[in-house]
């Protein structure tokens, strides 16, 4: 089967495709001095935007991971922009852990893999 890889940073890709999954990479905020809130909805553009590189949106997401530097202080905030977000009718599996993120300034990181 052939794997197609989108461009990323230097040491890994934004997204893979094989075997009709779709894998999207951690994402980050890209602009951290926000709240967890607008940080998750800006990482939320950037899956969308990534899924349209594989050709296809949030409703063949089959599972998101996402990671909080705070998940008591931010957990709700968090979910609240999620529900904004995710499409009620295609809902997928999701974890949601406390993690120390790669930068003091980073509160949230997700990843997704989706159908094609």
């Amino acid at each position: 089967m052939t794997i197609v890889r989108h461009e990323g940073l230097p040491i890994f890709s934004s997204v893979v495709e094989h075997g009709g999954v779709v894998y999207v990479s951690g994402l980050v905020p890209q602009d951290r001095t926000l709240d967890v809130s607008i940080q998750a909805k800006d990482i939320f553009q950037q899956i969308d935007a990534n899924l349209a590189k594989a050709g296809v949106d949030k409703t063949r997401l089959l599972k998101v991971e996402i990671w909080l530097k705070h998940i008591e202080r931010d957990f709700s905030a968090m979910n609240e922009a999620w529900k904004e977000w995710v499409d009620p009718k295609h809902l997928p599996v999701r974890v949601t852990s406390e993690a120390n993120l790669a930068s003091p300034d980073v509160l949230i990181e997700i990843m997704a893999t989706a159908a094609k």
